[in-house]
């Protein structure tokens, strides 16, 4: 797995997660300091560098737009937490709550992760006719949701203290 970095604003605000090698770019241009590293060490003919996990830039960055978060598979499982929307067992699939085929839209509000066995069970029908509960009403992730495509099942424990608010 491709080492990556959280990178912070100077406020301490998570923007983005790139790789390590852009990283430590950030760092070796002076546009970023390192706040975290890992173990790990890169070397070149001449100089080691560590690898950072977490960078902060140096001058301040404004975000114009809260950005809109993609509706792809690996953030509806981040948002579920890789669990079954219904009985809570590993999630395998996505489900409609309102299946498309009675006019149920592709939407953050009616997408959940599912498994195999619900999903089967659930078939073209609500949720209520095939016996199912869910567990929590699904809904759009907050503004830091641009999270849950970025991170999807690992996050780096030092990444903690910088999200302000956890995917849940």
């Amino acid at each position: 797995m491709a080492e990556r970095a959280l990178v912070l604003n100077a406020t301490y605000e998570p923007l983005s997660i790139v790789s390590a090698r852009r990283a430590i770019v950030l760092v070796l241009r002076s546009k970023a300091d390192t706040v975290a590293a890992t173990n790990l060490v890169w070397r070149s003919a001449d100089h080691k560098f560590e690898v950072p996990s977490v960078v902060r830039l140096r001058d301040y960055v404004k975000v114009p737009y809260h950005r809109r978060v993609p509706l792809t598979r690996t953030a509806v499982f981040a948002r579920d937490h890789h669990r079954c929307q219904y009985c809570r067992s590993p999630a395998e699939s996505l489900d409609h709550v309102v299946p498309k085929a009675r006019g149920g839209k592709h939407t953050w509000e009616n997408v959940v992760a599912c498994c195999r066995r619900c999903n089967v069970r659930k078939g073209s029908r609500l949720p209520e006719q095939a016996g199912l509960k869910l567990n929590r009403t699904p809904v759009t992730p907050s503004y830091q949701g641009w999270l849950y495509a970025a991170l999807s099942k690992s996050r780096d424990p030092q990444w903690v203290p910088y999200l302000l608010a956890e995917p849940a």
